[in-house]
């Protein structure tokens, strides 16, 4: 079997860096959720959510 050296590399960053991601982009969120317009409060939820789904699952 042949390995990528890169690549387990970043799936082993990657488990301690989607925690501190995630928690500066919640942070984020709550900060400037109420200063958008409610079309992009929408948007920006549910790019959120799935790309913490997609990045957890991975």
């Amino acid at each position: 079997v042949l390995a990528s050296l890169p690549l387990q590399m970043m799936l082993y960053f990657n488990v301690y860096y989607f925690p501190v991601w995630c928690l500066a982009q919640g942070m984020m969120l709550q900060l400037k959720y109420h200063l958008l317009p409610q079309h992009y409060q929408f948007l920006l939820v549910a790019a959120f959510l799935i790309l913490s789904l997609a990045e957890g699952s991975r």
